[in-house]
């Protein structure tokens, strides 16, 4: 076994449909989801939980390392860290990299990375959709620049 295999193998071994019914418990046992009690971005009572398990940490550790990737994880890693804390967005990213161990793990698909400029270009459509949206909403309408 190779020592990039050790992680995912780990995850493998703990994983159970029966033990985790969704996304949201497994998520919730790596230690990755937020507290119930929470008003303003602000925790209403007690400190942060502990943090004990090592797969849960394993991840973290994998999205501190996604803000150097070239790839469409580490562009989402890096628009977190620009509009909210390292902590937050390392937790974030942490999250999403769970979330996308367990769709592969309940459906048994191979992961495909998506390319940077794939990614890149399907978010700069959602933003011209989103766009066209507002500007309908206040009676305008959108021109492009190399049309003007």
């Amino acid at each position: 076994m190779r020592d990039g295999d050790r992680p995912l193998w780990a995850i493998a071994r703990a994983f159970s449909t029966a033990r985790f019914p969704s996304v949201k418990h497994f998520c919730s046992w790596l230690g990755l989801s937020p507290g119930t009690r929470i008003s303003g971005d602000k925790r209403l009572s007690g400190g942060p939980r502990p943090r004990s398990n090592r797969l849960g940490q394993a991840l973290r550790m994998a999205a501190t390392t996604a803000r150097s990737d070239k790839s469409a994880i580490g562009a989402m890693h890096r628009r977190r860290l620009a509009r909210m804390d390292t902590a937050k967005a390392i937790k974030a990213t942490a999250h999403h990299l769970a979330r996308l161990i367990y769709a592969m793990l309940t459906r048994g698909e191979q992961y495909v990375e998506q390319d940077l400029a794939d990614w890149e270009e399907e978010r700069r459509d959602r933003m011209i959709v989103h766009l066209q949206r507002q500007a309908k909403r206040f009676d305008l309408t959108l021109v492009s620049a190399s049309v003007a």
